[in-house]
């Protein structure tokens, strides 16, 4: 007997942009929430995450661009979306002072959302490589909910790419004058991880001051799962589902903002 599909209850279509046409697995009625995968793909802990989402009321649009859908967790897989991701013109993986072209997709598809489900505007979160595309979407005015967990681009490795923000400075001073006017940023990470490092929130503190609402958690709160590694994903593979926990903390206040800024 075949195993069941993991992605069974979204509905699956195409979005086209500027001639790149993707998968989209929908799910849910209310205000959208774009949630936009980390690596190695849309995973059964990335599909969980957006379940919880709809049945915070919204309806999730979540892009289908790297790797296999509804494939498990695994090293392996994880390495080889983030080898792809390295060589793809999509991904700025390693320069400063630039969105990844594919956030251009993204925003067409955030706006398409918000005319297929109405209220004030949209919401979405970016996890890992694809954390900081939020931010970079959040240029636009019907993003009224922009999540950042674990922004991981560009990589630190390269001298002064821990605070870079993964945007053009004529981005940034949209995004700021926004800030101005009301707009909040959510952002999430573990303590010591040095993927998301911690210059990269001091950065975002510094530009968007109380605008920027920043939770940290400390690594000793992950989820093991068996994995020997520093934790990374905030509201993923390292989440510790049960009250009281740091990590649910930090799921229930990013449907939280999701809720106090699209509700209508």
């Amino acid at each position: 007997m075949a195993d069941r599909d993991p992605l069974a209850d979204f509905e699956a279509d195409t979005f086209t942009s500027e001639g790149k046409t993707r998968r989209v697995f929908r799910k849910g009625t209310g205000p959208g929430v774009m949630v936009i995968t980390e690596v190695p793909g849309i995973t059964p802990y990335v599909a969980d995450f957006a379940r919880r989402v709809v049945d915070a009321g919204f309806t999730v649009a979540m892009p289908d661009f790297i790797g296999e859908a509804g494939a498990p967790f695994t090293y392996g897989r994880t390495l080889a979306a983030m080898a792809t991701v390295c060589i793809s013109s999509e991904f700025t993986a390693l320069k400063r002072g630039q969105a990844s072209p594919i956030t251009d997709w993204m925003r067409a598809c955030a706006k398409d959302l918000h005319g297929r489900c109405g209220g004030p505007g949209v919401g979405a979160i970016g996890m890992c490589l694809t954390g900081g595309f939020a931010l970079a979407m959040a240029v636009d005015d019907t993003m009224l909910a922009p999540v950042l967990s674990q922004p991981s681009l560009p990589f630190f490795a390269v001298p002064g790419n821990g605070r870079d923000l993964g945007i053009s400075d004529e981005a940034l001073a949209t995004v700021k004058r926004r800030v101005d006017d009301g707009l909040e940023i959510l952002g999430m990470r573990f303590e010591k991880d040095l993927l998301c490092p911690r210059a990269r929130f001091d950065r975002l503190s510094e530009e968007f001051g109380d605008g920027f609402i920043r939770i940290e958690i400390p690594d000793e709160a992950a989820n093991p799962r068996g994995r020997p590694r520093p934790p990374h994903s905030v509201v993923t593979t390292d989440l510790i589902d049960e009250p009281g926990q740091p990590t649910h903390d930090a799921l229930v206040r990013c449907l939280d903002f999701f809720q106090e800024k699209l509700a209508a």
